[in-house]
């Protein structure tokens, strides 16, 4: 009996797996086939997913296959590699079973902005729910190892600071923010689930925020408000009251923490996020000086449940995963700056 490992490193002594996993398709072996392995990303024309398909791509011995709904994400975060020999762009929602062969499954796919997924809980939550089902199924059938993007948010609005992976959260089930907190942790427990009864080769990461070129403007992620704002020459909207914390990681730390958490041998859950903690008008005040300074800041109501302070503990990233982030918000933003200006078609002065 094989007893299964916890995240802090600790057995629980009992909990067996009942079946191996099963072998990847022999055609994995065709002389043939010129690719190591066949990467799936669910959600890979989105934020994350796009910056990650890049990185992936770059490896010539990685074959890559995106499907995406295009319900946030586009085509255009991925025009570079259309028609590539080893890129393949699929329009699939992942809420529909999905027949094909892979190694590796990074399963992005769900609205994570605010706007996106309150506008459409249901769908959401099916995403989370049902897409992460189907993509288990897959990993079943084919032998894959999968890695679920699972979300801070599972924390809540956490009593403990920082936090850490062994704290269990402080979530409400039935609040407007709901079907993406509480859908992601049906995640997880499904992802769990699959490992302990029928031995799928799983990683889930906790995603703390993160901010860089390619997001959405006017998403409503703070980081993204602001500097839209900042270059239209508005005033940085900031929410009551201003003091809550958050902590941002840029995306090419993000994308080095998801690939060494895949190749890694942890399941998780591990946090990739980075440590350095801004209320939000320390941000505000970060964006206008860095942009703009003659805007002014001013503050608009919140919205509820809105957690009061986020920062991760990465102590297990830096152990078994031998990641910690390097980006600093003061570098990141001018760069997340010249893609919003190319894209709102604003210049700097």
């Amino acid at each position: 009996m094989d007893a299964l490992e916890l995240p802090n490193g600790k057995s629980n002594g009992h909990v067996s797996i009942k079946t191996p996993p099963p072998s990847p398709s022999p055609f994995r072996n065709s002389k043939f086939f010129t690719a190591n392995l066949r990467i799936l990303v669910t959600g890979g024309a989105g934020f994350i997913g796009s910056h990650l398909v890049d990185r992936l791509m770059e490896n010539e011995k990685n074959e890559v296959i995106v499907v995406d709904n295009y319900f946030t994400g586009s085509k255009n975060n991925l025009m570079k590699w259309i028609g590539h020999p080893r890129f393949e762009l699929i329009r699939h929602d992942v809420t529909e079973p999905l027949l094909i062969e892979v190694d590796q499954i990074y399963h992005l796919a769900c609205p994570a902005s605010p706007i996106f997924y309150k506008y459409n809980p249901v769908k959401t939550i099916k995403t989370n729910v049902i897409g992460t089902l189907n993509m288990l199924g897959l990993a079943k059938r084919v032998g894959a190892r999968i890695l679920l993007t699972s979300t801070s948010e599972v924390y809540g609005d956490p009593i403990q600071h920082p936090q850490t992976e062994e704290y269990w959260g402080n979530v409400n089930p039935i609040g407007v923010r709901s079907c993406y907190d509480e859908g992601k942790r049906v995640a997880e427990t499904l992802m769990f689930d699959y490992h302990r009864q029928h031995g799928i080769e799983i990683r889930i990461a906790r995603i703390f925020n993160t901010y860089g070129p390619r997001m959405n403007i006017d998403d409503g992620r703070v980081v993204s408000n602001f500097i839209a704002q900042a270059i239209r020459g508005e005033s940085l909207t900031v929410q009551e009251p201003g003091t809550q914390t958050r902590s941002f990681c840029y995306v090419s730390d993000q994308v080095d923490g998801l690939i060494k958490l895949m190749e890694g041998e942890n399941t998780g859950p591990i946090n990739i996020g980075n440590p350095d903690e801004f209320t939000m008008l320390e941000l505000a005040e970060n964006v206008k000086e860095l942009i703009n300074p003659d805007i002014q800041v001013k503050k608009v109501g919140n919205t509820p449940d809105d957690p009061s302070q986020r920062k991760p503990d990465i102590t297990l990233a830096k152990k078994v995963l031998g990641w910690s982030p390097k980006v600093t918000l003061r570098d990141g933003l001018p760069l997340m700056e010249e893609d919003f200006r190319k894209r709102l078609g604003v210049l700097k002065n």
